[in-house]
């Protein structure tokens, strides 16, 4: 199934497996990648050591392209651009708009730019900056999300930039797959559905967890980092939509100092990241010490199994989704139901 995507990106299918911190790492990706799809490699929760390490064991996993997101706003931003380009990556994944200087010299260097935007001002922004393509979340996405949904935001871009869109936000399967190119999209992006499969090395407790929700277990919170944050409702979401300010300080210099043990940052470089997302927006100090490090949030439950401790950052499709398929079975199962359904939109023009 060739599109504007797999053009320019080199893959087989029009399909993004996204950058989820401490669930993207090598063997997710290049499974994906071998799939076919595009894998991503999320590097906001690895140090830059271990970034190098992560890219050079994909590649020793797959032979097929695969990119990096990188935080754009991150204090070590130039030096991970650094390990990618040393390290012969050719697709730099943003969740965060770049700067017009740092696409520049991805572009200057060959790399595919990808930003991950979630209005149309953005997409207009970084397409004028030079970016190749964009990746449009609409509200029903993982993770930090906006209160636009997919069918509303999805025509809005593509109507507006003339590179290739890809959409994020309630896809899973191969029907959506066919809405998305419908739209005038050039592929689809997921994170949950590929959260959710044999080769993501999330504890089986975890999965099981998110297998059990329904579509009403997933909600939008700002307790978190005071942005709106879409994941499962956990013990530690409701204690943060409780607790007073004091108590969610004191929770927060704790995960804080954890992070900053596994990251590599010191205490000025979190406390600017956290800053940068507090940059036009009213966020307590608790909140902006848990915007630096919600990786630690996500890391309890993704990497540590302690759903009671963490967050679980999903998308709605997370209510709809009941296995847990490889990459391999997933991807072939989403290029099949596409074709099929586009052999029944195709059988009707010859009913009329």
């Amino acid at each position: 199934m060739e599109t504007a995507l797999t053009r320019l990106t080199g893959v087989r299918h029009p399909v993004v497996q996204t950058g989820m911190g401490w669930v993207a790492g090598p063997r997710l990706v290049s499974a994906a990648a071998n799939a076919g799809a595009l894998g991503i490699l999320a590097s906001a929760t690895m140090s830059p050591d271990r970034l190098r390490g992560a890219v050079r064991e994909v590649r020793a996993r797959t032979d097929a392209p695969f990119g990096v997101n990188l935080r754009a706003d991150a204090a070590d931003a130039p030096e991970r651009v650094q390990i990618m380009l040393d390290e012969g990556v050719r697709v730099a994944s943003f969740a965060l708009a770049p700067s017009a200087e740092l696409i520049a010299r991805l572009k200057e260097a060959g790399v595919v730019v990808i930003p991950s935007v979630g209005a149309r001002r953005h997409a207009e922004k970084v397409t004028a900056w030079g970016a190749d393509a964009v990746i449009v979340q609409g509200g029903e996405g993982g993770g930090h999300t906006g209160e636009v949904a997919t069918s509303v935001l999805l025509p809005q871009v593509v109507d507006a930039v003339r590179i290739p869109v890809v959409a994020a936000g309630g896809f899973f399967d191969g029907r959506g797959l066919v809405a998305a190119l419908a739209y005038g999209a050039a592929g689809v992006a997921m994170g949950t559905r590929f959260l959710l499969t044999s080769d993501s090395t999330v504890p089986d407790a975890v999965k099981a967890r998110y297998l059990a929700a329904s579509v009403r277990d997933v909600t939008v919170t700002r307790a978190v980092d005071g942005l709106p944050h879409r994941m499962l409702r956990t013990e530690l979401v409701d204690t943060l939509e409780r607790s007073g300010r004091i108590p969610a300080l004191v929770h927060a210099v704790r995960r804080a100092a954890g992070f900053r043990r596994l990251s590599g940052l010191t205490w000025r470089q979190m406390v600017r990241d956290g800053l940068a997302l507090r940059h036009g927006k009213e966020l307590s100090w608790s909140q902006v010490l848990l915007a630096a490090n919600t990786p630690m949030l996500l890391r309890s439950a993704m990497v540590d199994g302690r759903t009671d401790l963490g967050v679980m950052a999903s998308g709605q499709v997370a209510g709809l989704i009941d296995d847990l398929p490889s990459c391999a079975e997933l991807v072939e199962r989403i290029v099949k139901e596409a074709e099929e359904v586009l052999a029944e939109l195709e059988a009707l023009r010859g009913v009329r």
